[in-house]
């Protein structure tokens, strides 16, 4: 009986004295990062349509957009998607290094690359052109990072961060301004109709 006690004990310390390690796979990070933004147009290079009309281009954007994938390289838990509209939003993006995928019908990956980026961030960037590889920034002035902060009025931190190979400061933010984090942006209409009946 005391032989099998001593064995008890001698497993139950061996386990407690033991590091087995961490767990080194995906997990969900403790200050992620919200990535919203919209997409203009694809790069589709030959596969192009000869013929656009307001009609056709409205059908073939909300046809590409609903088709279009997004994903975060080594980040499975992160939720959000691309809307019809090409407005994408991405939640719970690990900080960092960052490497978003983009992946349209019948054109090649684009990969927006977000470098520095810290903790608790809102990365806005709005209108994208997808390529072959990687994304154009068509309004790169509009791109914004942000960080809530408890002040009264949005001033720069004095970092910044890099998105797609612009060098972008990172804006302090007042809380109460920062609650459409989590919202689609809303992407603008690139088509106006040709008649508007009153």
């Amino acid at each position: 009986m005391n032989i099998k006690r001593c064995v008890v004990y001698f497993l139950a310390l061996l386990t407690i004295a033991c590091d087995f390690g961490t767990k080194s796979g995906p997990h969900v990070a403790k200050e992620p990062i919200s990535v919203r933004g919209w997409i203009t147009d694809v790069d589709a290079g030959e596969n192009a349509a000869a013929y656009h009309t307001i009609e056709t281009e409205s059908a073939r954007k909300a046809s590409l957009f609903h088709d279009t994938n997004v994903w975060v390289e080594n980040a499975p838990y992160v939720s959000g998607g691309v809307a019809e509209t090409g407005a994408f939003l991405l939640l719970d993006v690990p900080p960092g290094n960052v490497t978003i995928t983009f992946t349209a019908p019948n054109a090649p990956a684009a990969h927006l690359v977000l470098a520095d980026v810290p903790g608790n961030a809102d990365v806005f960037v709005p209108s994208m052109l997808l390529k072959k590889g990687s994304v154009v920034l068509l309004d790169p002035k509009s791109v914004k990072v942000r960080m809530a902060m408890q002040i009264e009025k949005e001033v720069p931190s004095g970092k910044f961060v890099t998105v797609a190979d612009q060098r972008i400061p990172i804006m302090n933010t007042p809380i109460a301004q920062m609650s459409d984090r989590h919202d689609y942006p809303m992407a603008p209409a690139t088509y106006q109709p040709l008649a508007k009946v009153k």
